[in-house]
């Protein structure tokens, strides 16, 4: 609790615009009506810095030594009153926002109303003017969550000459596959843009995941190699027919008994992969970066295709509302016709046509595709994308979430044959058949916070260097003091509640 004294001077920095000592803010927007917590609302604390309410409404900031104060913390939400808050409201478990309807009309005095096809078209022509291409630095929070949910696991055992791979094995097999995974990693750092350039500085990382889980090719394969040390003999090789794909697999190659060429090149391999993992980190959200920023509505290759396939969608001016202090149209938009994919609702200035905010979700299935027995759907293509004006009057993005889900299943035969290469001739053969039936949903979800945004020199841009070396700290289990001191995206309850065991 704040005693007379210190809310005085907490009031009086407030008001005159002091610097405050380093303190972390944390509370959840709810509904004042309804309770429910308010998500991707933007709490603004200071000149061009804020953050982003998580789904749930939870959301936290670090004041540092030197952060300023406007003269009310704000706090906006479409479909809600802007309000001011002081610092000692902030610091109360929730805070509430009244909902506000989005006026239909006699709201703004206009020289010329215009129709929505006329609003469409003067969004698309300032997208040149109004996105920024400029360099920028942008001190960001990024999380990306993997969710896979196995289905159905089942190798449909038929039989086996093979002792060592019998119905026994194949089920223990199924059974170690986990039905449910999960795999978090956030990182937090300064993201340097200069149009389609990148760099990163990563200045902290946590990677959650279990250990056990198979989430990957390389977990599959690190899974299938103890599984084949521990029940294939020594000298043998496995040949895998499956009808698409025929592959030799060395069984002796992963055991302890190789020859020295062999081990040499074991050993050259280890050292290749520990020199990329090092960089690891920086490289893959290079591509995590590239993948969700390669979704923004103006690229040209975007999924979202509005923009450049109008024709293909409906449009209609549903009312107008405001993002803060700045009056927006709303468009929702859906397919005209069934080679459309996409609907939603933009939220256009009313002053230079620029997009403030988008929501989005596919009406169909993306792709469909389904060959010999494999078959791979594009299910889910969704998400929420806010921009910001810089100083320069040109916009960035300030917030996205996206979520992209896919379906994929195996349902066909697999026969497995053992030969021994100390045999001569043809070498004795036994096998192992098998009817492979596998399906899983997969779901990725990626949150990109931009905290501030700072426009800088291209020398700047072009002068920094990435650190490569940098690593995502590895947790079993959520740790709500690893980013102490840190302005980060409140993680949802999920995240929260993630557990694994400790495996060596």
């Amino acid at each position: 609790m704040f005693s007379k004294k210190s809310l005085l001077l907490t009031c009086l920095a407030i008001l005159m615009g002091f610097p405050l000592i380093a303190q972390t803010i944390t509370s959840r927007l709810v509904d004042a009506k309804t309770q429910k917590g308010i998500p991707y609302a933007t709490i603004q604390y200071g000149e061009s810095q804020g953050v982003i309410t998580n789904q749930e409404g939870q959301f936290s900031f670090v004041l540092n030594e030197g952060t300023t104060l406007m003269d009310s913390i704000y706090v906006t939400s479409m479909g809600y009153q802007k309000k001011g808050f002081t610092l000692e409201q902030m610091q109360d478990s929730m805070v509430t926002l009244q909902s506000k309807a989005i006026e239909l009309s006699g709201v703004y005095v206009f020289d010329k109303e215009l129709e929505v096809d006329d609003i469409i078209e003067k969004m698309i022509e300032n997208i040149p003017k109004n996105i920024n291409k400029g360099p920028v630095k942008q001190r960001f929070f990024f999380r990306k969550a993997e969710l896979a949910n196995m289905q159905k696991v089942d190798f449909g055992f038929e039989k086996s000459s093979i002792k060592e791979l019998n119905k026994e094995l194949m089920d223990s097999i199924s059974k170690s596959i986990p039905k449910n995974a999960s795999h978090y990693i956030e990182s937090f750092g300064d993201f340097y843009k200069n149009d389609t350039d990148y760099k990163l500085d990563i200045i902290k990382a946590a990677d959650l995941y279990d250990k056990r889980d198979v989430t990957s090719f390389e977990d599959l394969a690190e899974h299938m190699e103890k599984i084949f040390k521990q029940n294939v003999k020594p000298g043998s090789y496995l040949k895998i027919k499956s009808g698409i794909f025929s592959e030799k697999i060395q069984v002796d190659s992963i055991l302890d008994t190789m020859d020295d060429e062999r081990m040499d090149q074991v050993k050259k391999i280890k050292a290749q992969v520990k020199k990329d993992s090092v960089s690891g980190l920086v490289d893959s959200q290079h591509r995590q970066f590239k993948e969700i920023l390669g979704q923004l509505y103006y690229k040209d290759d975007a999924k979202l295709d509005f923009v450049d396939k109008t024709g293909r969608y409906e449009f209609k001016l549903s009312g107008y509302a405001d993002i803060g202090d700045t009056g927006v149209y709303v468009v929702d938009f859906w397919p005209k016709r069934s080679s459309a994919d996409f609907k939603g609702r933009l939220y256009i200035n009313i002053e230079d046509y620029a997009v403030l905010r988008l929501d989005f979700e596919n009406t169909k299935r993306l792709r469909n595709f389904r060959l010999l027995g494999i078959t791979y759907r594009k299910t889910v293509h969704k998400g929420t994308m806010h921009f910001a004006k810089l100083p320069n009057g040109k916009y960035d993005l300030q917030f996205m979430d996206f979520s992209d889900g896919r379906y994929f299943g195996v349902d066909r035969p697999l026969k497995v044959v053992e030969k021994n290469k100390h045999v001569k001739g043809r070498r004795k053969q036994n096998e192992l058949k098998l009817n492979i039936d596998f399906r899983m949903n997969m779901t990725t979800k990626y949150e990109l916070v931009v905290f501030n945004q700072n426009e800088i020199a291209e020398e700047e841009f072009k002068t920094y260097t990435e650190d490569k070396t940098v690593r995502a700290t590895y947790m079993p289990r959520y740790n709500p003091e690893f980013w102490k001191g840190y302005t980060i995206m409140e993680p949802n309850q999920a995240i929260r509640g993630f557990t694994a065991e400790e495996v060596d």
